[in-house]
C-alpha cells in the first residue's frame, strides 16, 4: 500500500492533475485506509489532496497551515495568485462565474447535455461528469462584454494564455472551456456568495456569454483538425 501511495503522489506531482476515473485516484476516493495513507504522506510534506465531486480531476495543493511559512505575511500571500496580475485574477473570476456556476447548477439538478432526453431529469442518476454538464463561452462575446474592463484585447489574450498554461481553461477555436483546475482551485461556497450578492452580481445574473456543450466544442475542434489535415499536401 505504501508503494501505491508513493506512486499516486509522484504522479500528481508530475502531472499536476489526474482524472477521477483514474484507477489509483478511484481507489484513493473509495478506500478509506489508502486515502489515509495518501493524506498522511502529503501532510508530512505540507500538502493536501484537492477533491471535488463536481470536478473531473483531482490535484494537490499546499496545506493551509503551511501557507504563511511559504508565502510570508497574510497580506503578501493573498497577492501570490499564480503570478497573475489584477486583471488576470478578475478575468479568472469572470470565467469561473460564467462556466462553473452554470455547470454546478446542472450537476445539482442532475442535468447533462445528453442525446437521450428521457435521462436528463432523472433524479436517481449520478451527478453528471464535468465534461457532460460543462459549457463553453465565446471568446468573441467575452472580449465584447469585458474587454474594456479587463485590459482590452492584448491584455486579455495574454491573461487567457496564462490561464490556459496553468490549467484553468482550455481553448477550442472561439470557445473557452473549463480546464482541470478551474473547479478545484476556486472556493465555490465563498465565491458564489460574493458573486451573487457582491460586485460581480451583474455577471452572475446575466445569461452566459454563449452556451456551448463541452462535447460539442470538442467535436467541432476535431472536425476542424480533420479538415486541416485533409487540406495539407503530402
Amino acid at each position: 500500500m505504501n508503494d501505491d501511495a508513493q506512486i499516486l503522489i509522484a504522479r500528481l506531482l508530475t502531472h499536476q492533475t489526474l482524472r477521477r476515473d483514474d484507477k489509483m485516484v478511484k481507489r484513493a476516493l473509495s478506500d478509506e485506509q489508502f486515502r489515509g495513507e495518501v493524506d498522511k504522506r502529503l501532510l508530512e510534506s505540507g500538502l493536501k489532496l484537492l477533491d471535488n465531486v463536481y470536478a473531473d480531476h483531482v490535484t494537490i495543493a499546499l496545506h493551509r497551515n503551511v501557507e504563511p511559512k511559504i508565502f510570508g505575511a497574510k497580506d503578501i500571500w493573498q497577492n501570490n495568485n499564480f503570478g497573475l496580475t489584477r486583471d488576470g485574477v478578475a478575468l479568472l473570476v469572470v470565467l469561473w462565474a460564467q462556466i462553473i456556476l452554470p455547470k454546478r447548477e446542472r450537476q445539482e439538478t442532475h442535468t447533462a447535455f445528453a442525446d437521450d432526453q428521457s435521462d436528463m431529469f432523472d433524479k436517481d442518476a449520478p451527478i453528471p461528469r464535468a465534461e457532460d454538464a460543462s459549457i463553453g463561452i465565446s471568446y468573441t462575446a467575452l472580449l465584447s462584454d469585458f474587454g474594456d474592463k479587463l485590459g482590452k484585447k492584448t491584455r486579455m489574450d495574454m491573461n487567457l494564455g496564462v490561464l490556459s498554461k496553468l490549467g484553468f481553461i482550455e481553448r477550442r477555436g472561439d470557445v473557452i472551456l473549463e480546464g482541470p483546475l478551474l473547479d478545484l482551485m476556486m472556493d465555490t461556497d465563498l465565491l458564489k456568495e460574493r458573486i451573487i450578492n457582491g460586485a460581480l452580481s451583474d455577471v452572475f445574473k446575466r445569461a452566459p456569454l454563449a452556451v456551448v456543450p463541452r462535447k460539442a466544442a470538442d467535436a467541432a475542434n476535431d472536425a476542424d483538425l480533420d479538415a486541416e489535415q485533409l487540406d495539407t499536401p503530402n
